[in-house]
């Protein structure tokens, strides 16, 4: 038995070494998983893996989201502060995105602009948020100009979400037929509950009912599997496309 347990710690260890040398961690990483095989494989599981790991992220998502229905605006309320206090670039970033994240989209993009002229213009993650509040503030074409710039300095950044994006803009600025080729792209590569609700809610919207039919189908698949949390995270993109529903409905 004793030699069994000796093998299921180096079995371990192996297991978060590989993961050590794929994800890029640091040699010692490896030293200490194999010279301590039980205490390292714990050490690095609390560290290194459990922190990167889905569960942990749905975790903190999870914790975001319980956080926001608690107190909605206290992120924005201490963001403001915060910039109010000491107006430098990086509480701009957090109020920016602490209204953006509250529904006040116009404003979020006026912060964003800001930061665009600043010392982190070229940061994807600035752009990209940039971006968002562009389209949720009805700035189509300043968002395309945006993404397209994302995308040939990062093409690998956040290629999902980016997409979706350069779609609903497309869409937005009444490029229906380059919207749908974007969404049809997308939907190839990731093939997302997001990917399909987004494109559902263009396709209700544009009166492309066999498109909406058959998205909605498989999104109805994938509800009925989900549990109340999980539909409360995704609350948002739900009733978009249950309003887009009810819009085709009532258009006939």
């Amino acid at each position: 038995m004793a030699i069994f347990g000796i093998g299921i710690h180096i079995i371990i260890a192996l297991f978060f070494a590989i993961h050590a040398i794929r994800s890029g961690q640091q040699l010692y990483w490896l030293v200490i998983l194999f010279m301590f095989p039980l205490f390292g494989s714990i050490v690095y599981f609390a560290a290194v893996f459990l922190p990167n790991s889905k569960l942990q992220q749905g975790a903190r998502k999870a914790v975001a989201a319980a956080a926001k229905t608690l107190d909605p605006t206290r992120e924005l309320r201490e963001a403001r502060a915060a910039f109010d206090y000491t107006p430098t670039a990086q509480n701009q970033m957090r109020l920016a995105l602490a209204l953006l994240e509250t529904g006040a989209a116009e404003e979020a993009a006026v912060n964003y602009e800001a930061c665009l002229k600043g010392p982190f213009a070229s940061d994807p993650e600035i752009r990209f948020c940039a971006a968002r509040a562009f389209v949720e503030s009805g700035r189509y074409a300043t968002a395309i100009a945006h993404l397209e710039e994302l995308r040939k300095a990062n093409p690998a950044f956040r290629m999902e979400q980016v997409g979706l994006l350069v779609a609903r803009s497309l869409a937005g600025a009444g490029r229906n037929e380059e919207a749908k080729h974007e969404f049809e792209a997308i939907l190839q590569r990731h093939n997302t509950f997001d990917v399909q609700a987004e494109y559902a809610i263009w396709a209700y919207m544009a009166g492309e009912k066999e498109t909406a039919a058959k998205l909605q189908a498989e999104l109805d698949k994938t509800l009925q599997r989900w549990n109340r949390q999980t539909k409360d995270l995704n609350s948002a993109v739900i009733r978009r496309l249950n309003a887009a529903s009810d819009f085709a409905k009532q258009r006939g």
